[in-house]
Formats: C-alpha cells, sequence, structure tokens
C-alpha cells in the first residue's frame, strides 16, 4: 500500500505554527512566552534531530520492523499467517484505529521509562531542559532517543501489523505531541476525559514536585489513569517549567550532553558495582545514602507532610 508518512508535512507546518504563535505573544502582552536564545537552542536541537531522523530513525525503524513483520508473519500457502494462527491484519479502518491505541499503548511505557530510567532520561531531559512552554519547546528534541525509541514498538509488528501502517501510526502520534505545546488551549471539557491534551501536557512539563513524572500519554490519557501516573491541571497552582537539574547554557551540544557528563560524576564515585549500576539505570534522582531524592521519594515526603498537617488540625 502506497502511503506517504505525514511528517513529510510536519516541518514546514511547525515552522509556520511557531512563527505564528511567536507573533502572536509579542502582540499580545505575552513578550515573556518566547527568550530568543532559548528558542534559537530548540531549534538547533530541532533542525540536528530533524537530520538524524530520516537517517537513522526512519531507516532503522522500516528495517528492524520489517523484518519483525516478516519473521513472525510468514507467508503460508501465499498467505501472510502470524505464527500465533491468526492471519496477518490487513488495512481495514479498524486495524488502523487499533493500531494507533497500540502506538499509544507502547508510546507511554517508552515515555515513562524515559523519565524514570537515568540512562533514557539523559536523552530526553533535552526536550524539558527549557523553561519555556511554547511550540518552539515542541521541536526541542534529543538526538540520541531515536536509538532506542523502536525497540518499545517492535512487539505491534510481531502481532501482524503491518510495518508501513505502524511507522504512519507514529507519524499521527509525532503530530498530535507538536501541537499540544501551547498555553493558548484551555481546557477542553468532555475530551479531557480520555485524550492528553493541552493543559495536561504542562503539567508534563513542569517542574514543580506533584507534578513531575505525571501524564506520559501520547494522544490518550487513559493509561496514565490505568498505571497511576495521571495528574489533572490545577489552575491554583503556578507552574514552573523545566528540570531540576538544568544545562545552564543555551549551546546544543551542552544540552545535549549535560546529563550524561552528571551521569558520568556520580559513577566514577560509586563504591559497589550495584552503587554504579543504579547511577546509570536507576531513576534520576537515586543515591545510596539519600543525599538526593527520586521524584518517587520526594512525592511521597510531600503526601506524608501533608497528611501529618491534617492529623495536627484534626487534634486541635
Amino acid at each position: 500500500m502506497d502511503i506517504t508518512n505525514p511528517l513529510v508535512y510536519g516541518g514546514p507546518a511547525f515552522i509556520a505554527f511557531i512563527l505564528l504563535e511567536l507573533v502572536y505573544s509579542k502582540t499580545h502582552d505575552n513578550d515573556e512566552l518566547y527568550e530568543w536564545k532559548d528558542l534559537f537552542a530548540s531549534g538547533a536541537m530541532g533542525i540536528g534531530s530533524a537530520i538524524i531522523a530520516p537517517l537513522v530513525k526512519v531507516v532503522f525503524m522500516a528495517v528492524l520492523f520489517s523484518y519483525v513483520y516478516e519473521l513472525f508473519n510468514p507467508l503460508v500457502d501465499g498467505v501472510r499467517t502470524n505464527i500465533m494462527g491468526w492471519k496477518s491484519f490487513g488495512w481495514a479502518w479498524y486495524i488502523w484505529i487499533i493500531c494507533q491505541v497500540l502506538d499509544d499503548f507502547a508510546y507511554y511505557w517508552f515515555h515513562r521509562a524515559n523519565h524514570e530510567i537515568r540512562f533514557f532520561w539523559a536523552a530526553h531531559i533535552v526536550h524539558h531542559s527549557s523553561d519555556n512552554f511554547n511550540l518552539g519547546t515542541a521541536v526541542r528534541n534529543g538526538w540520541f532517543t531515536v536509538m532506542y525509541k523502536p525497540f518499545f514498538y517492535m512487539w505491534i509488528p510481531a502481532l501482524g501489523f503491518h510495518y508501513e501502517m505502524l511507522i504512519i501510526c507514529m507519524a499521527i502520534e509525532s503530530l498530535w505531541q507538536f501541537q499540544l505545546h501551547t498555553k493558548y488551549v484551555p481546557k477542553l471539557g468532555f475530551l479531557e476525559k480520555f485524550l492528553n491534551l493541552h493543559t495536561q501536557h504542562q503539567v508534563h512539563h513542569s517542574r514543580n514536585i506533584e507534578y513531575m513524572d505525571k501524564n506520559h500519554g501520547g494522544y490518550l490519557n487513559i493509561f496514565d489513569k490505568m498505571f497511576g501516573t495521571w495528574k489533572e491541571y490545577d489552575e491554583n497552582i503556578d507552574i514552573e517549567f523545566g528540570v531540576t537539574t538544568p544545562p545552564s547554557s543555551y549551546n546544543p551540544l551542552v544540552i545535549l550532553t549535560h546529563e550524561y557528563g552528571d551521569i558520568w560524576r556520580d559513577v566514577k564515585k560509586a563504591k559497589s558495582f550495584k552503587e554504579g549500576f543504579m547511577y546509570v539505570f536507576g531513576p534520576p534522582g537515586w543515591s545510596p545514602d539519600g543525599s538526593t531524592l527520586t521524584v518517587k521519594q520526594q512525592q511521597r515526603l510531600i503526601k506524608q507532610e501533608k497528611l501529618r498537617i491534617q492529623e495536627m488540625a484534626v487534634d486541635k
């Protein structure tokens, strides 16, 4: 089936919408939404990602997914049949919908792993390293996530979904993710119950402790609700965007690599193999002596403190 990857049109559309939001913010008393140095840094990261993606991600995904599809769905008497016994899936409209939902499920776990495994976080932190939340931040992508992202999705063609269908679904998800990075869209009522929308993604980009590591979904929020990572946007909380360990630089190479440098410094002071392993593959913030805390540990302390305050209020 001859299908054009929708991301072919993504680049020009992304630039157009960034410029539109930039002009709108500068002419409607929201001058702080964009900082020029930060925008140029994000643009540099986006250009690098746009160059690397066709060379690595698309080719790698096509080769890997097609190999997995052929391996698990061989031709049997001229019919593509899954090794589990069912006929491999075709191109019906409902197959597209199922594939898109499975893609979102894979994206959820890929995205969650990027936040909970420090080695992956070192690649993903690039996207969160800006103190601004705008469409320019949407293209501020790390260059190394493309090396491991396909492995979170390879089970889908193994089930019998055509690999070209999956690549298109992944592209659609990327387009959806881009438009989430704006403050100009308010809560959208009923749609908020099942879709991952703009205010929910503001929560995801927040460095407020109660908001961190929440809302990992692509275009659905049902998996966050199922697996305990859902957090609703609270208009009474002043959001601070960015990360707790920022690169403190607009240099693209520093932005790209600063967390890897932090990992290396921690590994060198490890007193055992286990400590070294945890510094690399444990959650960000892990330390053997509790001198630094993970997000879950910090959130647990906040919860305990709130309970303590409530109990004191009851006692009075």
